[in-house]
């Protein structure tokens, strides 16, 4: 089992925000993640890609601590996955918007920031960072507006304010630009890359969609529970032979599917 105990920080590999060795899921009867190795680099963007169903978001809550059945090694930003110090240090945004709609935009920030660095005199802290998190978002005109009537891609875009609140080193996104408007998307993934520029923050960005994949530093490309590749979009290309990162995607796909199909032919 993993390890959730106290300690001080681990410093073998300072280079990585997140390292897993023989990382394993069982849900149930089924196991979800098949003996994962890979790690997530620091201060760049890394996108989790592949099929719906694959295994993705499993992947992510077992990073940010709160997946069941975890074995093997998961560390990340130097302690175990789930550690306690961490809840500060990691900002994670699921699938399902994370917003009460009975509050405004700015109630649902300030709530939240109160939580993340309460008392009074954190106050005016707290308000910097709020005003922040809704510009960084493009919510500005929409700050005093209840979730409730926000637009589905407006009320993610309340979650990913929220997790941008204190300047967390990891950000932990569960596919944060699905249903939103091409230009919206592409303004987002200019901010993913000012937030790992500028901040030194590393991310890790679950997606489905392979045009995605072409925006981020490194690549974990998932089928069935496994990593078919760890590398960059460039590395992969040149690796498989193909024009784009979904042809290299299918590439591996079909290689996997080959190898499968051998071994159990050969049992």
């Amino acid at each position: 089992m993993m390890n959730y105990s106290s300690g001080p920080p681990r410093t073998d590999d300072d280079t990585s925000a997140v390292r897993a060795q023989d990382l394993t899921v069982v849900r149930g009867p089924r196991t979800v993640l098949h003996g994962l190795d890979f790690t997530v680099p620091r201060g760049q963007v890394t996108g989790l890609l592949g099929p719906s169903g694959c295994g993705k978001s499993t992947l992510m809550r077992a990073i940010v601590g709160t997946q069941a059945k975890v074995t093997g090694t998961l560390d990340v930003l130097g302690l175990p996955a789930g550690h306690s110090a961490l809840r500060t240090r990691i900002g994670y945004v699921t699938q399902a918007p994370s917003v009460y709609d009975d509050l405004s935009v700015r109630q649902n920030l300030d709530y939240f920031a109160a939580i993340l660095d309460p008392g009074r005199a954190a106050a005016d802290r707290r308000h910097e960072n709020v005003t922040r998190a809704i510009t960084d978002v493009d919510l500005t005109g929409h700050a005093d507006a209840l979730a409730g009537n926000l637009s589905g891609g407006q009320r993610s875009r309340v979650s990913l304010a929220v997790a941008l609140l204190g300047t967390p080193e990891l950000l932990v996104l569960d596919e944060p630009t699905v249903g939103l408007d091409p230009v919206l998307r592409r303004d987002l993934w200019q901010l993913f890359h000012d937030i790992a520029a500028e901040r030194g923050a590393s991310l890790l960005i679950s997606s489905h969609v392979m045009d995605e994949a072409e925006r981020c530093h490194r690549l974990l490309l998932m089928r069935a529970g496994e990593i078919l590749a760890d590398d960059t979009p460039d590395a992969l290309r040149t690796r498989t032979g193909s024009e784009t990162v979904e042809g290299a995607f299918l590439h591996l796909v079909d290689a996997a599917v080959a190898a499968s199909r051998t071994k159990e032919t050969s049992r």
